[in-house]
């Protein structure tokens, strides 16, 4: 079975290919500022969105990234985006990343499903050896989410992006391996 693209249902929510006619529902969801603090990106700015969505369709078509619009089951109402990313196929690798989402979802039940939709069908469909996660090192909110997830450290590559302002970015990394991901799904689905 392939990675992607392709579409994920849950109870609460629905991940969509990213398509063109997401683009005013992502730019509505986009506009809290808080949530940039830590992206490379700043999608409440229209070009920036525009430009962000041109560089995920090119890498989707070159099977280099498979980007989602995280949308609510019951509304259709667009709360965000995710995507697998950093893809290798002969090695069964992704990363799970540039997840975001609207703030009146965060704490939700938004969050902990749709990582569990990525990563039921990332290990029990795609046969994954290896689901990474990378986060800024400051941003200590999206680490102890990952954390919670059940992913577990594996160490930080220093002085490893330019931020946008001109900063210096360490990249935390995490794991979970197919061993580790039944006690991780049961976590989810309590969470759930």
């Amino acid at each position: 079975m392939n990675l992607g693209p392709c579409i994920l249902n849950g109870h609460a929510v629905r991940l969509e290919p990213l398509r063109s006619s997401h683009r005013a529902g992502l730019l509505t969801a986009a506009q809290a500022t808080d949530i940039w603090a830590w992206m490379s990106m700043n999608l409440r700015n229209p070009a920036e969105l525009d430009a962000w969505m041109a560089k995920a369709w090119a890498e989707e078509e070159h099977g280099l990234s498979y980007p989602f619009v995280v949308l609510d089951q019951a509304t259709g109402e667009v709360l965000g985006s995710t995507r697998y990313m950093d893809i290798h196929p002969a090695d069964r690798g992704v990363e799970i990343g540039w997840t975001w989402y609207t703030p009146t979802v965060w704490g939700s039940a938004v969050n902990p499903e749709t990582k569990w939709l990525l990563l039921r069908h990332a290990f029990e469909e795609w046969a994954a050896l290896r689901v990474v996660f990378r986060t800024d090192h400051q941003n200590t909110h999206s680490q102890a989410a990952i954390r919670k997830l059940g992913a577990v450290y594996e160490g930080t590559l220093r002085n490893h992006r330019i931020r946008p302002d001109g900063s210096i970015r360490h990249t935390v990394i995490f794991s979970i391996m197919p061993d580790e991901w039944p006690a991780v799904r049961a976590g989810l689905e309590r969470r759930l």
